[in-house]
C-alpha cells in the first residue's frame, strides 16, 4: 500500500482545492443593481439598504414579522377539486398544481392564521406570490371566506395581505365568482363592526384589487408596490396615451386618495398595532377624574 498516494495526497488536495461557494449568498437588487449579502438582506426584511427598494417576502417571513414574537397558528382550509374545468394549455393545470405544491410546500396561494398583535387577537390571510403568482381561484376565495368567518367567531380584526396577479385563468368563471364571494365575506366582518385592514404589497392587481383588496377600512401599502387592475402597458395601448410617471405605484395612489398610507416595512408592525389599538381599545385612555361642580348662585327675581 502506497501511503503517499492513498493518504497524504487526498489530504493535500482537500486543503488546496477551491471551496464551493453557494450561489445564494448574494442577492442583486432589481432596482439599483447593488449586490447585498444574504444575511444583511434578511436583517433588513428584504429591503435594499442602498435604494430602499422593497423586495418580496415569503409568507412565513411576513407572518413571523407581524405577529407577536413570530408566533401564530395556521388553520386548515377546505379542499376542492383541483381542476374543475379540466384545463390544459401547454401543460395540464393539474400538473402545474402538483409542480407548484412540490416547489412551495403549500396547497394553494393563501395562508390563513390567527394569533396576537400587540396583545390583541387578530386573524390574517396572507397571499403567497410564489404559488402561481398569488392568483385567486376557488381555494383562495375559500381562504378569505374562512378568515372572515374566523374573525367574526373570535371577535377579532381581519387583516388581509394580498400579493397577486389577479384571478386564476385556469379556473375561468369559477375564479371570477370569488370576487363576489370575498366581497360578501368582508361585508360580514364590517357588519359586526370589526376592523378590516388591507396591507397592499407588490403586486396587487386584477380581480383581487377589484374586490376585497380595495374595501379595507384602512388601506396600507408598502413603498413602491404596484396596485391596480390592468397593467400599465395594456392601459397605454387601450387609451393610446402616455401614463403619468409612477402610475399605479403606492405613492401615486396615496397622492390621489386611493389608499390611506404608505409605510416602510420596518415600521409596518408598529403602525398596524397602533391602528388596532385605536380601533379596538374601548376603555378610556386615562383615569377618569370626577370634578366637583359648584352649585349656581340663586337668581334674584326681584
Amino acid at each position: 500500500m502506497n501511503w503517499l498516494t492513498n493518504f497524504v495526497r487526498p489530504k493535500i488536495q482537500r486543503l488546496v482545492a477551491p471551496k464551493e461557494v453557494p450561489d445564494n449568498l448574494w442577492h442583486k437588487c432589481p432596482s439599483c443593481g447593488h449586490m447585498i449579502f444574504h444575511r444583511d438582506l434578511e436583517k433588513a426584511l428584504n429591503v435594499c439598504q442602498h435604494c430602499g427598494h422593497h423586495m418580496r417576502l415569503t409568507v412565513k417571513k411576513r407572518l413571523g414579522m407581524l405577529f407577536d414574537d413570530g408566533q401564530y397558528q395556521r388553520i386548515e382550509l377546505a379542499k376542492f377539486a383541483d381542476d374543475p374545468l379540466k384545463f390544459k394549455d401547454q401543460k395540464r393545470y393539474s400538473d402545474r398544481l402538483k409542480d407548484t405544491r412540490t416547489k412551495t410546500g403549500e396547497h394553494d396561494a393563501i395562508v390563513v392564521a390567527h394569533g396576537r398583535m400587540g396583545g390583541m387577537n387578530v386573524v390574517m390571510a396572507c397571499f403567497n406570490f410564489d404559488f402561481q403568482g398569488g392568483s385567486m381561484g376557488i381555494a383562495v376565495g375559500e381562504g378569505i371566506v374562512a378568515a372572515a368567518e374566523l374573525a367574526v367567531l373570535q371577535d377579532a380584526p381581519l387583516i388581509v395581505v394580498p400579493a397577486s396577479g389577479g384571478a386564476r385563468m385556469q379556473e375561468g368563471i369559477l375564479s371570477l365568482m370569488q370576487m363576489a364571494r370575498t366581497t360578501v365575506a368582508v361585508d360580514k366582518v364590517k357588519e359586526k363592526r370589526l376592523p378590516y385592514i388591507v396591507l397592499l404589497t407588490d403586486p396587487t392587481t386584477g380581480g383581487v384589487s377589484a374586490s376585497f383588496a380595495m374595501l379595507g377600512d384602512i388601506a396600507i401599502a408598502e413603498p413602491g408596490a404596484v396596485i391596480g387592475f390592468a397593467g400599465a402597458r395594456v392601459i397605454e395601448s387601450t387609451i393610446r396615451e402616455k401614463l403619468p410617471e409612477g402610475f399605479q405605484k403606492a405613492e401615486y395612489l396615496l397622492e390621489h386618495g386611493m389608499i390611506d398610507m404608505v409605510v416602510p416595512r420596518r415600521d409596518l408592525r408598529a403602525t398596524m398595532v397602533k391602528i388596532l389599538s385605536l380601533l379596538r381599545n374601548r376603555a378610556p385612555s386615562g383615569e377618569l377624574v370626577s370634578l366637583p361642580i359648584d352649585a349656581p348662585d340663586p337668581v334674584d327675581m326681584d
